[in-house]
C-alpha cells in the first residue's frame, strides 16, 4: 500500500519537474523575444521622422509608417512582459507543488523504511 502511494507521488513529482523544465524553456524563448523587440525599439527611436520602415510579411517587405511600427513594437513588448509575469507566477506555483510532493515522498519513504524494520 505504502509502496503504491510512493510510486504515485514519485510519478506526479516527475510530471511537475517536467512542467518546470517546459516553463523554463518557454521563459527563455520569451526573454529572447523581449530582447529582440527592445533592440528593434531602440533602432526605431534612432530613426528620423521621414525615414522609411519596412515590415516583412512572408517573403515580401511592406512599407510601414514609423509611428505605427513603434506602436506595434511597444505593444509586443507589453504583451511579452505580461506573459513573463504570468509564466513566473505559474513557475512559482509549480515549484511549490513540487516541493510539497518532495516532502510527501520523503515522508512515505521514511514510513516504508520503518515498516521494513
Amino acid at each position: 500500500m505504502a509502496q503504491a502511494a510512493l510510486e504515485k507521488e514519485a510519478k506526479e513529482f516527475r510530471a511537475l519537474e517536467k512542467e518546470l523544465q517546459n516553463l523554463g524553456t518557454t521563459r527563455a524563448k520569451l526573454l529572447t523575444q523581449l530582447n529582440e523587440n527592445e533592440l528593434v525599439k531602440k533602432e526605431l527611436d534612432l530613426l528620423d521622422s521621414d525615414a522609411n520602415v519596412y515590415k516583412m510579411i512572408g517573403p515580401v517587405l511592406i512599407k510601414q509608417d514609423p509611428s505605427e511600427a513603434q506602436s506595434n513594437v511597444g505593444k509586443r513588448i507589453e504583451y511579452i512582459n505580461s506573459e513573463l509575469k504570468r509564466l513566473e507566477n505559474s513557475f512559482k506555483e509549480t515549484e511549490k507543488k513540487a516541493q510539497d510532493k518532495r516532502g510527501k515522498i520523503m515522508e512515505l519513504q521514511a514510513a516504508l523504511q520503518s515498516q521494513k524494520q
